[in-house]
């Protein structure tokens, strides 16, 4: 009870400083534009966005990739801004970073590239086409070097390209297979007195399983089983191939988890040598053949990529006016109704995307970027009646990122092509319905009672503060099978099958990439640049230009969502600790209503 009104509190203060803070902040834009503070200072920081960095002769490329990857680079100066520092945290999206490889590659100032690694928050495929991206490097006989006081087994796995490896004599290497944990809620929402009513439709479908189990079904932890063990099998093939170590010699390390010390590592062949910093940099000279005393000319990816911009801006006009265009339509987050904001995937703003892309004849083909667990299935069919009208009308290649599930495979569904990588998250073909019951929470924690007057047998079917009647069951459940039969349906017919054999494949179960492959959910294996190079042969084209969907947001209206969205969560922070993460999380689970198609859990290696 105590931890509730602790919750409660936190997030009523939160939203309370947030509107007087951002109340307060809108005055102080105003009142520092009439000084002129504030129109210098955005737009040096708009012109610090713009700058095109000089690559001097005899470089190299240096890769630290310590911030989230996305799929898509922003051109917002504000994005993840710090206030305190004055300076923008944004990290490069995954379309720069193999650009800017690709470019490096022929780019006779870049000499070798630098990783310099130490942990890389993206999720496994995403790490798969970073990783392809610097093999296909190496095929022009340049270098890559990777270094690290501490690799993790996402940054070792990068790492493992290169053609020699450090790492700090008294570092660490981390190799010890995969695993995945998922929280359960069954427990705090009993002692909260919320019941989750759910209805659902398949034997997988784990979105659920936090709200009525204390641990993982028999159902789950199989699929999660064939999940890991395909990542890790996949991983373990490719860093065998790479450093001339049989897999079984792989397993058995991680096992005995024998190689975390630094000499291990290398007695067993995962590193090459033990060096310190001053030991590495003089390495580094010798590769570039330069004097002990002379500077190291390096360039980060992100000031890199900013010649990138360069070449975009000659052909400006060009591009605008250009006939043969490939749209990359970004569908990334959890899929609801209306306008994408942050994290989550706006049917609206998405079905504009798609709709814009097919009415834009400069369009001849459409690759559509899906990275998304799911959510809404009602969303999720608003954005799918689009994809198939875009279909129509050119060709449509489906790239999946990390997952590319139940919603998000929806969406996918009827593309003429579909791609993914090795170690996508996709399937989850599964529909559930849940109502929050919230009675026992108002009545006997906090003493607040509901009455209610209505027209008809069922006016209140949708209320969170009563428990569904068992004729109101079968209404909902009624909805999830006709959703579900639905779902089956579109899958069957996009991708050539019978409704019979989609079930046998669905009920909500989660694949990876290799695995969808074999069972026809997915045409080929590969990433966003196979999906541009489908897209391309389809529509017969010789050359064309890029252009990305949706249209980026204002900046100033993003830096007033940011402005709100941080400062809550500061508050959230300094009341509830580490504790703030579970609360979030929980506040996600009570938000849930309706039929959803959504996976329950993402998968990152650390």
């Amino acid at each position: 009870m105590k931890q509730f009104f602790k919750f409660m509190f936190a997030s009523a203060l939160g939203t309370f400083v947030s509107i007087t803070l951002s109340g307060i902040f809108l005055i102080f834009i105003f009142f520092a534009m009439l000084t002129g503070f504030t129109t210098s200072t955005l737009s040096s920081l708009a012109e610090s966005n713009e700058k095109v960095e000089k690559v001097e002769n005899n470089s190299l490329l240096r890769l630290t990739l310590n911030k989230p990857i996305t799929d898509r680079s922003s051109e917002n100066p504000f994005e993840n801004f710090n206030f305190s520092t004055m300076e923008s945290q944004n990290g490069l999206g995954l379309d720069k970073i193999l650009r800017s490889i690709e470019q490096a590659k022929t780019d006779d100032k870049i000499k070798g590239i630098y990783l310099d690694l130490t942990y890389i928050p993206a999720g496994m495929a995403t790490l798969e086409e970073l990783r392809a991206a610097l093999i296909d490097f190496k095929k022009s006989k340049k270098w890559i070097i990777s270094y690290s006081e501490i690799y993790t087994q996402g940054t070792y796995y990068i790492a493992s390209v290169a053609d020699k490896i450090y790492v700090n004599p008294a570092g660490i290497v981390e190799h010890r297979g995969l695993s995945s944990e998922l929280m359960f809620f069954k427990n705090a929402l009993e002692k909260l007195d919320v019941e989750m009513q759910i209805i659902r439709h398949g034997k997988f479908k784990s979105a659920v399983e936090p709200y009525m189990l204390e641990k993982m079904s028999d159902a789950n932890r199989e699929q999660m089983e064939l999940i890991l063990n395909t990542a890790w099998s996949s991983m373990t093939k490719e860093v065998s191939k790479s450093r001339g170590i049989s897999v079984a010699k792989l397993n058995e390390l991680a096992d005995n988890m024998t190689i975390q010390d630094a000499q291990i590592a290398k007695d067993e062949g995962l590193v090459d040598e033990l060096f310190y910093k001053d030991e590495l940099l003089a390495e580094l000279r010798k590769k570039l053949e330069i004097d002990s005393d002379d500077d190291i000319n390096s360039i980060s990816i992100e000031k890199y990529a900013s010649t990138l911009k360069k070449k975009n801006k000659k052909k400006q006009e060009d591009k605008e006016n250009a006939k043969n265009q490939i749209a990359i339509i970004y569908a990334a987050g959890e899929i609801r109704s209306g306008k994408s904001k942050g994290d989550i995937m706006g049917s609206e703003t998405m079905s504009k995307a798609i709709r814009e892309a097919r009415l834009d004849s400069n369009v001849k083909a459409i690759v559509l970027r899906v990275n998304s667990p799911g959510g809404n299935a009602l969303a999720s069919n608003v954005i799918w009646r689009e994809v198939v009208l875009a279909k129509k009308a050119k060709p449509v290649i489906v790239s999946m990122g990390n997952v590319a599930a139940s919603g998000g495979y929806y969406i996918a569904c009827a593309a003429d092509k579909i791609v993914a990588d090795e170690k996508t998250i996709t399937g989850s073909i599964g529909v559930y319905g849940v109502i929050p019951n919230a009675q026992g929470l108002m009545n006997n924690k906090l003493g607040i009672t509901f009455d209610r007057v209505q027209t008809n047998k069922h006016s209140g079917l949708m209320s969170v503060f009563k428990p569904l009647t068992a004729e109101e069951r079968d209404i909902i459940q009624i909805g999830v099978e006709k959703v579900y039969t639905d779902f089956i349906t579109k899958v069957a017919d996009g991708r050539g099958m019978t409704k019979e054999q989609v079930d046998s494949i669905g009920q909500g179960r989660v694949w990876m990439g290799l695995d969808a492959l074999k069972i026809g959910l997915v045409d080929e294996i590969g990433g966003m640049d196979r999906a541009i190079e489908i897209a391309q042969k389809s529509a017969k084209l010789d050359t064309y230009d890029l252009v990305s969907y949706p249209k980026l947001e204002d900046p100033f209206e993003k830096l007033l969502e940011k402005l709100t969205l941080n400062i809550e969560t500061r508050v959230l922070n300094n009341a509830l600790g580490n504790e703030h993460k579970y609360y979030k999380k929980l506040q996600s689970v009570t938000q849930q209503s309706g039929i959803m198609a959504r996976m329950a859990f993402d998968i990152e290696i650390h």
